[in-house]
C-alpha cells in the first residue's frame, strides 16, 4: 500500500492524469454537443482513429505538424458529417451506422497505412511531426504545481480552453440555444422556424472538429506515431464521461478528470502486487460504475420530480 501511495502522490502521476485526460476530454465534448442536438455520436472511436492516422500522414508528407493537425480535423469533420448524412437524410439507425464506421476505421486505417507508407500496424517508417510542448513562464517555477501544469503538449491547453468556449457557445449564443432546442424538442424548434437538419449538421461538424483534436493528440501529442487501434476504447469512455458529466462542458471536464485518474492508475500500478490483467481493466471498470451511478442519480431525479408534481396536483384538487 505504501508503494501505491508513493506512486499516486507524486508530480509525475498528477502530470500523467492531465495528459491521459486530454483525448477523453476532447471526445466527451464532441459527444455532448452531438447529444445536445439529438444525435448520439457513437462513432467517436472510429473518427479518432481516422484523425490519428491522417494527422500522422499529413505531418509526415508535408513535414508540418500544423498541416497534420488540420488534416486530422478535416477528416474528423468529414466522417462526422457522414454519420449525420446517414442519420438525417438516409434515416438509418445512428447506433448501427456508428458501429459500421468504427469497424471500418479499425481495418481501413491499417489498409491506408500500408498503402501510403508500407507499414503494417504502426507508422514507424514515417518521419511524422509532434505538436509542440509548452512551458509556461513563471508557472513552471512554482514549487510542485509548476511541474504538473507546465510542459504539456499544446493540445492539452487547447482542451481546457475548448471547455469554456463550448460552455459559452451552448448557453450564451443563439446557435447554442438552437442546438439545445433541436435536441430537446425538434417539433417545437421547427414550429418557431428553426431548421432541425441544418442545426444537426452544424452540431455534428463541431463534434467532428473536437474528435479530430482528440485523434491528433493520440498520434501527434501522446505517442508520436500511429498504432493499430491506438484509441483503445477512449471514444466509448468519452461517451460515458459526457453522460456522467450531465451533458455539460464543465461536467465533462470533471468526469474526464476522473477517467484520466483511473487511466493513469492503470498505467502506473505496474509494481507486481496487483495482476497486470486487472490493472488494464481499471479504466473500463470505472466507466461501468460511473455510468451506472450517473444513471441511478438520473432515475432518482425523475422519480422525485414525478412525486413533486403529483403532490402539487393533489394539493390543487383539495
Amino acid at each position: 500500500m505504501e508503494q501505491i501511495f508513493g506512486i499516486i502522490f507524486t508530480q509525475e502521476f498528477a502530470y500523467s492524469v492531465i495528459r491521459l485526460m486530454t483525448p477523453i476530454l476532447f471526445a466527451s465534448l464532441a459527444a455532448l454537443i452531438a447529444q445536445r442536438s439529438g444525435i448520439t455520436n457513437m462513432a467517436l472511436e472510429g473518427i479518432m482513429l481516422f484523425a490519428a492516422l491522417f494527422g500522422v500522414l499529413g505531418s509526415a508528407f508535408t513535414q508540418s505538424a500544423f498541416v497534420g493537425l488540420l488534416c486530422a480535423i478535416l477528416v474528423g469533420v468529414i466522417v462526422s458529417l457522414l454519420l449525420a448524412f446517414f442519420k438525417i437524410k438516409m434515416k438509418t439507425d445512428e447506433i448501427l451506422a456508428a458501429i459500421a464506421i468504427n469497424l471500418l476505421a479499425s481495418g481501413a486505417t491499417i489498409f491506408l497505412l500500408y498503402i501510403f507508407a508500407g507499414d503494417r500496424g504502426t507508422s514507424t517508417s514515417l518521419a511524422s511531426k509532434m505538436l509542440p510542448f509548452i512551458h509556461i513562464p513563471f508557472i513552471e517555477d512554482i514549487p510542485f504545481i509548476g511541474k504538473i501544469l507546465s510542459g504539456h503538449n499544446i493540445l492539452v491547453y487547447i482542451s481546457f480552453v475548448a471547455v469554456f468556449v463550448l460552455h459559452y457557445f451552448l448557453f450564451r449564443t443563439p446557435l447554442g440555444l438552437r442546438i439545445r432546442a433541436v435536441g430537446g424538442n425538434p417539433d417545437a424548434a421547427t414550429s418557431v422556424g428553426v431548421s432541425v437538419e441544418k442545426t444537426q449538421y452544424i452540431a455534428l461538424m463541431i463534434s467532428g472538429i473536437l474528435a479530430g483534436f482528440a485523434g491528433a493528440f493520440m498520434s501527434m501529442g501522446y505517442m508520436g506515431v500511429f498504432n493499430r487501434d491506438m484509441t483503445a476504447g477512449r471514444g466509448y469512455i468519452a461517451l460515458a464521461a459526457a453522460n456522467v458529466g450531465g451533458q455539460t462542458p464543465i461536467g465533462a471536464l470533471l468526469a474526464s478528470l476522473l477517467f484520466g485518474l483511473f487511466d493513469a492508475l492503470g498505467n502506473n500500478l505496474q509494481i507486481g502486487i496487483i495482476p497486470a490483467e486487472f490493472i488494464y481493466m481499471i479504466p473500463y471498470i470505472t466507466t461501468i460504475f460511473a455510468y451506472g451511478f450517473a444513471s441511478y442519480r438520473k432515475l432518482n431525479s425523475k422519480k422525485r420530480l414525478k412525486k413533486t408534481i403529483a403532490q402539487e396536483v393533489v394539493a390543487e384538487t383539495q
